[in-house]
């Protein structure tokens, strides 16, 4: 309850007239106004408002003991809104003016004991019940304060010791290998607990994992790096105590090692604090808060340190693809309507040329960069990132003069222009136009050293990528790719010409029509590729191009038939797939959508056709075998071969890499595998179903509609235990929810009503979750959908839903029409229709028997619908029905049961009941005898030998 304002003597009277004739009161306001204000919005339940009058109060009111009042009403305001530091903060404020101001106590408690405080709100409960000694809520709480202190304190003391044996254990160098690998274990997942990552800080922890670093050896390293991360998770002040602890160039030195394992986990150990630092954490830190608030110079620091690395000869080749990873990760903005690109822009003057210098470098020459095979397909993404994030010409403009600063017509020019080309490929192409590139390129393939002519003949490959530019290349480079293809005899270049003319000669897609080489040459480009794919005792690099080739070449439908009928090919690319080398992801993705025939296609209007022809234009012609019969057929010889555990393992890949461009095509060639059912089981059984749901949540609106559509397919017939198993589950609901908006078509919405329907019969979390997700309005509305597919879908979701108390709530609400649907719904003459309406409504009157009667009220055709559903020949109806009948009698509401005994219902439920037992209606014969039975208990009516003994015959 709030307080009231205090009682006025006269003099304060005089003075209040005397403001409010004074012209600066309707500037100012006066207080005891304002408050009064206040505390009729924070009784109408309006909070924000009552904020607002006691804020506008605070400012104008010199009066101590009625600004301590007004005080202590915001604090009650902060309280229900959940700002407990602001909340303890106005408390303060009261008690300062009268320490025994009960009120101020108690919301200071309160706020204490929410903000993990408990001995001082502890304290404050203490002078709450000295002062009023037999206030039963003081003492309850004083009580309950007290036991949860003693356990935080058994619990603290109990994990200080246990954290210190944790760390003797790891750093005794005689103990036993066991013990000290399950001492780390321990320790880290102490630090994925908020309450045991503080007792690790304040245990002097960060010291002592240092000191496990220290020793050099890989498993400690890593323990110590995945508790730091722990450590830093969601907590803003530790991270940047550890950050400033630590050291970011200790951690950078950490990553630039040469093991693939520390990299990584140095990685997310930045990823952590970099998550903390920029709103992962949210925390009220209150008075605290201007210690921990600016964390831009340790953001910046961490992003010139990371610039540093990436062209650092002491970095490994991991260290770097992890630099590379963070900053594509979170240099460039996630939503493009943030205006802040300032990063991007520093990122730009800082750091482009080293990253150039990275694409520039030629493996194969001697004092290069350590890199790995992913390296420089990593930097060419970064490239594309952070050009695709400027804003305007003269940024885009500047990004180019840097890259043609940095070309100085050599070999590492050439490569850098290729890394290029795979990333911002405007830039690229615009320096492949340059006076002197193509016929440097065209000198290099020339050249009698092997390196130049591999380094020229890629940069060729790369700058045919669009098919407007093919031509130029087609006219000047076949010649050239020819004649080196049968000249050389190193395989590795003998490949990569090959590869060129493969792209080359599919420039016209999958337009039958536009065939560049003559008939026959693409299977036998297609042949070669094959035989190199197939071959182990070639390196994997060069078998990587001959994926590379083929997913050109498999636009061409005689192509991709000739793949799949080759299982040992299918098997070597699936195998090379799921290798750490992750530069072929883009191409094998390419190769299974054009053998799915998943890629978007433009819808052909027969008129439009007939049209183009009268008038000569081109028309794009389909090749015999990409119809639907070879299509399928090809899907199933691809699940045969395994391809499914091949994008389970493709989808992890930890890497920027697996571009939202890359997503999209797995989540294409996924939808095309599960579109038979009978497909779906393999699909689950090769973890197809878990794999799915990154794609569903993270990508291309294209790609997560399409990976949500595949997911919903699946979700609609398997068991979600083992489709899903374990808390992955719960990540379904949201894709599949997502399909219900009105802009999906039919199918999609047909399919995720199916899938939440076999999520929401599976159990109470998984209905809850639905509801939590706003699924309800969006199932409610395909009730009333023409479609009768739809229709029907929705309505045994929504049977599924009754039994949360969500959705329940829903139907006692007044005011609406939900309740008046179902009934009518089970009037309707299609029978799963009828089923699925008369469940729900079976189970809600069970629930609550105010709906008894609210179903009754609804429309005026109920009984008649009750009537026709008890005489229903579908078993499976009728005994719905008949638990509804139940239901309504064994409601409190006389005047019902009356009316339905008087009815004919009596005459459908005595047939019903008499009949001899069936097991296959024997639910239906229970039901109607249990309604006999109630209407005896009500006293309705009385069995046939009672009658006759009374009546004397």
């Amino acid at each position: 309850v709030m307080d009231g304002p205090p009682w006025l003597c006269p003099t304060s009277c005089l003075q209040i007239l005397y403001v409010i004739t004074d012209p600066s009161f309707y500037q100012m306001g006066d207080p005891i106004q304002l408050k009064d204000e206040g505390n009729k919005h924070f009784q109408a339940g309006d909070i924000d408002k009552a904020i607002e009058c006691y804020t506008s109060a605070i400012k104008v009111c010199n009066d101590k003991k009625v600004l301590a009042v007004i005080y202590r009403n915001r604090s009650a305001c902060f309280l229900k809104k959940e700002n407990y530091a602001n909340a303890a903060s106005d408390a303060s404020k009261a008690i300062d003016v009268d320490a025994a101001d009960i009120k101020a106590l108690y919301r200071r408690c309160q706020a204490l004991e929410k903000l993990g405080k408990l001995d001082m709100a502890f304290k404050d409960v203490q002078r709450c019940a000295t002062i009023e000694p037999k206030n039963k809520t003081f003492l309850e709480t004083l009580r309950r304060l007290g036991a949860d202190i003693q356990a935080k304190l058994k619990t603290t003391f109990s994990t200080d010791s246990r954290v210190q044996n944790m760390f003797d254990i790891l750093l005794d160098d005689e103990m036993e290998k066991d013990k000290r690998e399950k001492a780390a274990n321990n320790l880290i997942v102490l630090s994925r607990e908020d309450a045991g990552a503080e007792r690790i800080f304040q245990n002097n922890g960060v010291p002592l994992l240092l000191n496990m670093i220290e020793t050099g050896k890989p498993e400690m390293i890593l323990a110590a790096i995945r508790t730091l991360s722990g450590m830093c998770t969601g907590h803003k002040a530790r991270a940047m105590a550890i950050v400033n602890m630590v050291g970011v160039d200790k951690m950078c030195s950490i990553m630039a090692v040469d093991n693939e394992e520390v990299a990584l986990a140095t990685c997310n150990l930045f990823q952590c604090i970099n998550d903390s630092l920029t709103g992962g954490d949210k925390r009220e830190y209150g008075k605290e808060e201007a210690l921990v608030l600016d964390a831009s110079k340790d953001l910046k620091t961490i992003l010139l340190s990371l610039l540093e690395m990436v062209a650092n000869k002491k970095v490994s080749g991991h260290g770097r693809d992890q630099a590379l990873n963070l900053l594509s990760k979170n240099v460039p903005r996630k939503n493009k309507k943030d205006q802040d690109h300032s990063r991007t822009l520093f990122t730009i003057d800082h750091g482009l040329k080293k990253i150039l210098k990275v694409c520039g470098q030629v493996s194969e020459l001697p004092d290069q960069l350590p890199l790995t095979d992913n390296t420089q397909l990593i930097a060419s993404v970064l490239l594309n990132k952070l050009y695709d994030d400027l804003k305007c010409d003269p940024e885009r403009d500047n990004f180019r003069d840097i890259c043609d600063q940095y070309i100085k017509y050599t070999i590492h020019a050439i490569n850098t222009i290729s890394g290029l080309l795979q990333g911002p490929f405007d830039v690229g192409n615009a320096l492949v136009g340059h006076q002197g590139i193509i016929e440097m390129m065209v000198a290099l393939c020339a050249s009698e050293r092997e390196v130049d002519q591999m380094v020229a003949v890629e940069a060729l490959i790369h700058s045919s990528s669009k098919m407007s530019r093919a031509s130029f290349i087609v006219t000047n480079g076949v010649s050239l790719l020819k004649d080196i293809y049968k000249k050389t005899k190193n395989e590795r270049i003998k490949i990569r010409a090959l590869v060129g003319l493969c792209k080359l000669g599919s420039a016209g897609g999958d337009d039958y029509s536009l065939r560049q080489f003559a008939e026959g040459s693409t299977e036998k480009l297609a042949k070669q590729c094959r035989k190199w794919l197939c071959n182990p005792q070639i390196d994997t690099k060069t078998r990587n191009w001959a994926i590379e080739g083929l997913a050109y070449l498999t636009n061409d439908a005689d192509v991709k038939d000739d793949f799949v009928e080759d299982e040992i090919a299918m098997k070597a690319m699936f195998e090379l797939a799921k290798s750490k080398d992750k530069t072929i992801l883009y191409s094998v993705a390419c190769i299974l959508v054009n053998c799915t025939n998943s890629y978007e296609k433009k819808e052909i209007i027969p008129e439009l056709v007939q049209l183009a022809k009268f008038s000569k234009q081109h028309v794009p012609e389909q090749h015999p075998k990409d119809k639907k019969d070879f299509i399928d057929q090809r899907v199933k010889r691809l699940l045969k071969a395994g391809v499914t555990s091949a994008l389970a393992v493709m989808v992890k890949a930890d890497s920027s890499i697996l571009t939202d461009q890359t997503k999209e095509l797995l989540s294409r060639v996924f939808l095309a595998l599960s579109q038979d059912p009978k497909d779906r089981g393999i699909i689950v059984a090769q973890g197809g179903g878990k794999a799915l749901i990154p794609l569903a949540l993270e990508g291309t609106e294209a790609g997560k509609v399409k990976a949500s559509h595949a997911l919903a397919k699946i979700a609609s017939i398997s068991n979600p235990e083992i489709a899903f198993p374990g808390e992955r589950v719960y990540e379904v609901v949201r894709p599949l929810v997502s399909l219900l908006q009105t802009d999906r078509d039919g199918m999609q919405n047909y399919e995720a009503l199916r899938s939440l329907t076999n999520l929401a019969g599976f159990s109470e979390k998984l209905r809850v979750k639905i509801v939590k997700e706003k699924a309800l309005p969006e199932i409610e509305n395909y009730m009333f959908e023409e479609n009768d597919q739809i229709r029907q879908a929705a309505t045994e979701c929504m049977c599924n839903l009754v039994t949360c108390k969500a959705v329940q709530d829903r139907y006692l609400q007044d005011g609406n029409d939900k309740l008046k649907l179902l009934v009518l719904l089970c009037g309707e003459d299609d029978d799963n229709l009828q089923s699925a309406a008369a469940g729900a409504l079976a189970m809600l009157t069970a629930a609550h028997e105010k709906l008894c009667t609210k179903l009754t009220n609804v429309t005026t055709q109920w009984l008649e619908i009750l009537q026709r559903l008890c005489i229903h020949t579908n078993p499976s109806i009728q005994h719905r029905g008949l638990v509804i009948v139940y239901n309504l009698l064994n409601s409190d509401n006389s005047e019902l049961s009356k009316k339905l005994i008087e009815s004919e219902m009596l005459e459908i439920l005595s047939v019903i009941g008499k009949a001899a037992d069936n097991p296959k209606r024997q639910d239906a014969i229970d039901a109607a005898r249990m309604c006999l039975v109630k209407a005896m208990d009500l006293g309705l009516i009385k069995p046939f030998s009672t009658l006759q003994d009374g009546t004397g015959g």
